[in-house]
């Protein structure tokens, strides 16, 4: 502790005050004198006939030249910790030069003998090992010396008593011997402390008040001390003031709160508009809102906090509120565009078919009148028909517009061009000039135009060309005589992504789970190819996920055997994951983002970056389009406690995220659970789509109608323990169980029917007898494929006539690994296949596998301006919770600056304590919400490929903004109700610097535990931590383990700025203070430093942990 090792520090601050007085001794031949001849501070006082007034002047000004050297080196280095600045502490704490008076009163109290009565540096170290001791509670008493003891005790070892060493010589500066000075006894001066059991004077410090103390006869005290005086010395009076220490030791020495001390003799009451705290030397002036009454020793600064909260409230209003606004007027302007290109495109479609019927409605006009007017010419050459041409006539004129025959109906030769005709040539015209973007598909080998002929400069200009593209191919879909090319060419063009074709073979598939011996999968062997969608059916626990997850190379706790090939070559799964997609079987979208701004969420991270932002449009609208979505793209997609979308449009939206990237191949886990048949066939239809551009589709589904099943191509059908039982077309399937004697009932749904079959709930017609592990067995066996040793037997008792005796060949002689293990062999292979797994998450996210992907997705900056904007939005849709936490802190902070009373003596310690535990609690539990809301998706997301660091920096930054706000909430009520000395900037950074530390410490948390033990230690942590860094150490493994806790460093931080406050009559109180805390003035840089380095540090810790990690 630097209490016991820097007593010396004290002694030295002290003894600065006594050698500015001790310097009459210093005085050049100005008086006459020279030092070290015996001359008495007396003969001085007589000198040259000065006046009390100009020998204090004198003495004063020869003070820095005598204490230069104790300024500058002794000082400097053993009191570093408390004093920054030596030269600026002495002139706060000593600087007399503006007021001398008191010196002058006491030169002639003394009648020119102050220099015999001043200690020496023995005296004063002498009474400060004492103090020191006293602090620490050793004794409460000055030891005896050689002026006070048993044999020997004058009136000046009475507090506030002082006596003169004589004639005698006094070296000041004489560190080991203590003079005597027992003569001439008498009260100490104003301005000076005389302590019990020495008979010397200390001068008072500026900030102090050290007037003559009066005897208080009812209560026998000196006041405003505490000493009483000797009993049976009747000649005794009260003296000075009897000792200078800490605040909580001396307070009566103190200049009083309310009051301002200009000099240590002088006390004046704080007048009205100032404040004075406790030791001050002057008066300081109120802020212009601010009350100050008279006699206040604080400035009641309420109305700033006022002002901060309402500024505070308005800003967060306006960002939320118009923030908000401004994306819900986007996204209607947005809305009002693509509505009107629609309209547009609509009439635009529509335009063939209308002109088509006005031109056949004015050809048949014209010839009608064309066929009018040579019937007239007939009935006109013959007098006795002019009654029937008559009414004919009549009879026209109510059908034709008159206007549109000229002259006499029957009178002209020739007929004029009707307006009609004018009418079909302009709608002619129209057509002419729809033909750019003409849905006229009678030329079947016609290319759609390229866009980058088609100049697209505004937004509305490209929801028109999106919106002609769909319709082009929604007409291409209406048209039953379609050829396969045309099918090929349905709604793309030559920019559009040209798909790597990728064909999955699979051979001797088998997944183990690790360090056990259960198969979940057994010798599956196969393929699957581009351009059809395959169907995974068995029934519960036949290894159907596992077996697309296998395929999809997303099993971390299994052990996977065979052989899995692309497009023929060994390579990773991984290599590919830029076009592979994954629909899981839960729907992992996120709940806050509407349902296009999850798609173009997708989009944006997972297309490639040279793709124009058209056909971005134009890829997302169509999976808008084909999904169903149209009504609810605006929509919340919503979550368990806030309702949005239904379950069936959630689950859409499932997979519209994988099909807005554009695959080449696609695994789907039940994406028709929970469907209706309608919307089942919505979504196969979409997939259709995506499987005539040569997607390989492969899914799980669970009891598909017989229309459903009959839309897939492939079919796997898989038995318990991952057994295959067929793998091949869905055309063939009832032809291949039919070989085997089962055929379907009618009525029955084909599917269904063999998994109740398999399951042995349904007994075939045929073959009542025959095990239900007979078929894939046979299928096995009739393929070539072997077979594992659990299912020899099985193999042995089966009938297979149909069978060659050959096949007993192929059944593969597999040695038996289902042994028993003792507990703590299991237990090793667990923690080994633990090792194992987090080598591959590590190798697979820290090591860069070979992209064959052939697709340059956006780079970490360009997802990371992604992430942040979605981030945004969700922040913003969050802004009821964000208000909660800012009104909990400022509670937190009005009810802590309120309660907590300020205490000088500590410099704010306690209410600083209870500051960093409050805000450290409240910060940590509202950054939990960050990371462990969002795992699944990030887990989704990040195997996908999409950037994690980017995701991790986006969110970390949209952090910042409560990093930044919350200590602005916080001090707008502490420190305006507790209204501490320390600078309101410099309370801000250290709770700025705080902040970001425990949200780091937070992420930690929210990664690496579930929610309910990341909350409890949340509100554990600061606690402990908090207690272990207040305490004293006595152990250097207490002072390491303080060390690495953050309370201690913003703790610090808060002491030492308040600290530095403190000055004059406050200097030991400071130093002694620090020195028990093991602070330092110069450390507040480095506390700074460090908080921000643990941040730093607990983020870097939360990333790594974010990308290795996964859910078992």
């Amino acid at each position: 502790m630097r209490v016991n090792v820097d007593v010396e520090v004290i002694i030295i601050v002290a003894l600065l005050c006594c050698m500015q007085f001790n310097s009459i001794f210093a005085l050049d031949d100005h008086y006459g004198v020279k030092r070290g001849t015996g001359l008495t501070s007396r003969s001085y006082f007589n000198l040259n006939n000065k006046t009390n007034f100009g020998l204090a002047e004198d003495i004063y000004g020869h003070i820095s030249d005598v204490t230069s050297f104790i300024l500058n080196s002794e000082v400097t280095n053993q009191s570093d910790y408390c004093i920054k600045d030596p030269q600026l502490e002495w002139d706060r704490a000593f600087n007399y030069s503006s007021d001398l008076g008191f010196l002058s009163a006491c030169l002639f109290t003394t009648n020119g003998d102050m220099a015999q009565r001043l200690c020496t540096a023995a005296e004063i170290k002498f009474y400060f090992h004492n103090f020191v001791g006293s602090l620490s509670g050793d004794t409460n008493y000055l030891k005896p010396n050689k002026n006070c003891n048993l044999t020997s005790w004058v009136s000046g070892c009475e507090p506030g008593w002082a006596c003169s060493a004589g004639d005698q010589t006094v070296d000041l500066e004489d560190t080991h011997q203590i003079p005597a000075r027992s003569v001439e006894c008498q009260p100490c001066c104003e301005g000076f402390f005389c302590p019990q059991g020495i008979t010397c004077m200390i001068p008072c410090p500026l900030g102090s008040y050290c007037p003559l103390a009066t005897l208080n006869k009812n209560t026998g005290v000196c006041e405003p001390y505490s000493y009483q005086l000797p009993p049976g010395q009747s000649t005794h009076s009260c003296g000075g003031a009897n000792s200078w220490a800490d605040f909580s030791d001396s307070q009566e020495v103190f200049c009083s709160a309310g009051s301002h001390c200009p000099t240590p003799v002088e006390q004046f009451p704080c007048t009205n508009g100032n404040y004075c705290p406790a030791g001050s030397t002057a008066e300081k002036r109120c802020y212009k809102l601010a009350s100050c009454d008279a006699k206040t020793s604080s400035q009641n600064i309420h109305a700033y906090g006022a002002m901060l909260i309402a500024s505070l409230g308005t800003l967060l209003l306006l960002i939320y509120s118009c923030s908000g606004k401004i994306i819900t007027v986007r996204e209607r302007r947005v809305a009002k565009l693509r509505e009107a290109a629609v309209r547009s495109v609509r009439e635009k479609v529509q335009a063939p078919a209308r002109w088509k019927t006005v031109k056949a409605s004015v050809k048949e006009h014209h010839e009608y009148q064309i066929s009018l007017a040579s019937n007239c010419k007939k009935l006109t050459s013959g007098g006795d028909k002019t009654d029937i041409l008559e009414k004919k006539v009549s009879v026209m004129k109510d059908d034709i517009d008159a206007s549109d025959l000229s002259g006499d109906t029957c009178g002209e030769k020739s007929v004029k061009t009707s307006h009609l005709l004018h009418i079909m040539q302009d709608s002619e015209g129209f057509y002419h000039s729809f033909d750019s973007i003409s849905l006229d598909m009678e030329n079947k080998g016609t290319k759609i135009e390229n866009i980058k002929d088609k100049e697209i400069h505004t937004r509305s200009d490209m929801y028109k060309y999106v919106y002609a593209q769909l319709e082009k191919e929604k007409e291409m879909h209406m048209n039953p005589n379609m050829t396969f090319s045309e099918v090929m060419a349905m709604g793309t063009s030559p920019e559009t992504i040209r798909r790597p074709l990728m064909e999955i073979a699979f051979n001797d598939l088998t997944v183990t789970l690790k360090g056990k011996s259960k198969r979940i999968l057994t010798s599956v062997t196969g393929k699957i190819m581009p351009g059809r969608i395959t169907a995974v059916m068995g029934p519960s626990g036949a290894g159907k996920t596992t077996f697309l997850s296998a395929l999809a190379g997303k099993i971390d706790e299994c052990r996977i055997s065979g052989l899995i090939l692309i497009n023929g070559e060994m390579e990773s799964i991984h290599s590919y994951k830029k076009i592979v997609g994954f629909v899981p079987q839960d729907d992992i979208v996120h709940g806050n983002l509407t349902v296009e701004e999850n798609l173009w969420f997708s989009a944006r991270c997972r297309l490639s970056a040279d793709l124009p932002h058209p056909e971005k449009v134009l890829i997302v609208e169509r999976v808008i389009s084909s999904l169903g979505l149209h009504a609810i793209r605006s929509s919340l997609v919503g979550t368990v406690e806030n309702r949005g979308i239904s379950g069936g449009q959630r689950k859409r939206v499932n997979v519209g995220l994988e099909l807005v990237m554009k695959p080449s191949v696609l695994f789907l886990d039940e994406p028709t659970s929970g469907l209706d048949s309608s919307t089942s066939h919505l979504l196969l239809k979409a997939l259709r789509r995506e499987a005539l551009e040569g997607v390989n589709i492969c899914m799980v589904v669970h009891q598909p109608s017989y229309t459903l099943f009959k839309m897939f191509d492939d079919l796997v059908l898989l038995a318990k323990e991952g057994i295959s039982v067929y793998h091949g077309s869905v055309c063939k399937v009832e032809e291949f169980f039919a070989g085997f004697g089962i055929i379907v009932p009618e009525r029955v749904n084909p599917p269904d029917y063999y998994i109740d079959v398999l399951e042995g709930m349904v007994k075939p017609n045929y073959t009542p007898k025959r095990d239900n592990l007979e078929n894939p067995i046979r299928w096995m066996l009739r393929h070539g494929y072997p077979v594992t040793p659990d299912i020899q037997q099985d193999a042995a008792r089966l009938s297979i006539s149909a069978v060659d005796e050959n096949e007993d060949d192929r059944i593969s002689s597999y040695g038996d690994d289902r042994e028993d293990h003792s507990f703590a062999e299991e237990r090793w292979q667990e923690k080994k296949c633990h090792v194992e797994r987090l080598c591959d998450i590590l190798y697979n996210n820290f090591f860069k596998t070979k992209d064959l992907s052939n697709r340059r997705t956006p780079n970490v900056l360009q997802q990371y301006k992604y992430f942040l904007g979605r981030v945004s939005k969700q922040r913003l849709r969050e802004a009821r919770v964000q208000a909660i936490d800012y009104l909990i802190l400022l509670l937190a902070g009005a009810c802590l600056g309120s309660l907590i009373q300020k205490s000088d003596d500590s410099f704010g310690a306690p209410g600083y304590t209870y500051t960093i535990i409050a805000v450290s609690l409240l910060s940590k539990i509202a950054a939990l919400r960050s990371f462990s809301l969002d795992k699944l998706q990030y887990r989704r997301e990040s195997g996908s490929g999409i950037c994690s660091l980017a995701h991790f920096v986006a969110k970390d930054t949209t952090d910042h903004f409560n990093t930044l706000i919350k200590p602005l909430v916080y001090l707008s009520m502490y420190y305006f109700f507790s209204n501490p000395r320390s600078s309101f900037g410099d309370n801000y950074l250290v709770l700025l610097c705080l902040v970001y530390c425990v949200t780091g410490i937070a992420y930690v948390l929210a990664i690496f535990l579930d929610p309910g033990p990341s909350q409890l230690l949340s509100v554990i942590l600061p606690v402990v931590s908090t207690l272990i860094s207040a305490q004293r150490m006595s152990s250097k493994f207490l002072t390491t383990l303080a060390n690495l806790c953050y309370p201690k460093w913003a703790l610090e931080a808060f002491v030492i700025a308040n600290a530095e406050r403190y000055y004059g009559v406050w200097l030991i109180t400071r130093c002694g203070s620090l020195a028990k805390s093991g602070y330092s003035l110069h450390d507040w840089k480095l506390c700074i430093c460090m908080l921000i380095s643990m941040g730093l540090v607990m983020r870097a810790i939360a990333f790594f942990g974010m990308v290795t990690l996964r859910k078992k």
